[in-house]
Parts: structure tokens; sequence; C-alpha cells
């Protein structure tokens, strides 16, 4: 295991510290997926990530990274930049890259410390980056101290009402001027088969990401932050959404 975290702000790879409890929905409804270490184990392949979302992995995360990024500086990002949960798969180490390249630096938090370990185990030691056992609806970190904010693949596994509060913290969070990106599920065109076959199945095995396909994502974000400018990508037939807001 790399060294211990350090909160003074150095950089640092480290054990999640301190203990969040685990809120109940993931205990019910995802230990299968992220809570049980098996789960680690078995969704932690490149190639299984990647079937999952029906092979669009390397083209929605590197979309997210450049979406984060600002224009003139491909592959660079200064900075202080803030990942809410971890993912499966490379994204997180191709983030660090970036931030490292522009000598900015990365935080990550999860509720999940199997998750946290996991990261750690993926991430060079030397790596510009903090991991944090924090709950991404109550970040209990400092207003505006992020320069972008990523959320990738999190909404839909949330109840509503912690939707909502997760969004509030990230824009919270994120400095004027900042940029928030979320990657998620939406709601297929009309002619997608995805929208008869893949939607029945998800909706049974993520009860919650149901919301993303009735409803547009500005439904969740905080009435407190009027004045944001908000612009929207879709992918694979509109299975898919990237939402960059600034604020």
């Amino acid at each position: 295991m790399p060294t211990a975290l350090r909160d003074n702000g150095s950089s640092a790879v480290g054990r999640p510290s301190p203990r969040a409890a685990v809120p109940d929905y993931l205990r019910r409804h995802y230990w299968w997926a992220y809570v049980h270490p098996s789960a680690v184990k078995l969704f932690e392949r490149a190639w299984l990530v990647n079937l999952i979302l029906w092979c669009n992995y390397r083209r929605l995360s590197e979309a997210a990274l450049d979406a984060l990024g600002q224009s003139g500086t491909p592959g660079r990002l200064a900075g202080c930049t803030l990942q809410i949960a971890c993912v499966y798969g490379d994204l997180t180490q191709r983030l660090a890259h970036r931030c490292e390249a522009a000598g900015g630096s990365l935080d990550v938090v999860d509720v999940l410390e199997v998750q946290l370990a996991n990261l750690a185990r993926k991430l060079p030691s030397e790596a510009p980056v903090r991991l944090i056992a924090r709950d991404a609806a109550n970040l209990a970190l400092p207003d505006a101290s992020y320069d972008q904010v990523l959320l990738f693949f999190l909404l839909h596994e949330q109840p509503e009402p912690v939707r909502r509060r997760t969004l509030h913290e990230a824009m919270r969070v994120v400095r004027p001027g900042g940029t928030v990106v979320v990657v998620d599920y939406a709601k297929p065109r009309a002619w997608h088969p995805a929208r008869y076959l893949w939607l029945p199945l998800l909706r049974l095995l993520e009860p919650f990401a149901h919301g993303l396909w009735r409803h547009d994502l500005t439904a969740w974000l905080p009435q407190s932050a009027p004045g944001v400018s908000l612009v929207r990508r879709c992918f694979f037939g509109g299975l898919y959404q990237l939402v960059r807001i600034t604020r």
C-alpha cells in the first residue's frame, strides 16, 4: 500500500481517511458491484467495463477529460481537480497524468474504502493525488476550492434526493468560473435498440437509473446556482450524455 494520505495540501496517494459511513442504498442495491471485495476483483477488468458501456468507455472517458480542460491546453489540466467517486478502468490514471503534466493536483473522494484502496493500487505512488473517504452527498470540503469537478457514471446509481445533494455539493465546491463535468446515462432515441433491450435490464440492476431518462439533468441542479452555462453532448444514439456546467 502506498504511503499514508496527507491532508495538509501536499500531494500523496494513500489510505482513505477518515472513515465515512456507507449509505444504506449503496449497501442494499450495489453490494454486488462496488461494496464487496469480490465485486472489485470481478469488475476491475478493462474489457468488462468497456462491454458494459457498449464499447464506449474510451470514447466517453476521453470526452470527459477533454471537457475538463481549458482550450489551448490539450492533455494538460492545471489547478485543483476533484473526482467524485472512484471508477473502474484507467480513467483516474489518465486524469492524474493530465494534472501532473500541468502542475495541477487531483483529489478523489469515495465513501467506500475498498474502492479507494483499489484505486491506490492502480496509481503510481508519486501521482499528485489525494484519496479521501467522503460521501458524495456530503463532501465536507471547503466552498469554491476546486477548478474542475468530474462525476463519471455516478448519478444514475443514486436515489433522487441523494442525486440532488451530490450535484449541490459539486456546484458548491467548484470555484466561480470553474467547470463541473457529468457523464452518465440519458434517454436514447426512439430507434435505438437499447431503448427496448438494455433499459429494462438496467432498470432491474440499477433501480435509480430510470430518473436520468425520465428527467433532464437540470432537474437536480441547485436553484441557488442561477446563471450557469450548460453544454450537452450525446453519444451512442443518445444513450449517454456529457454535460459541461460552467459556474
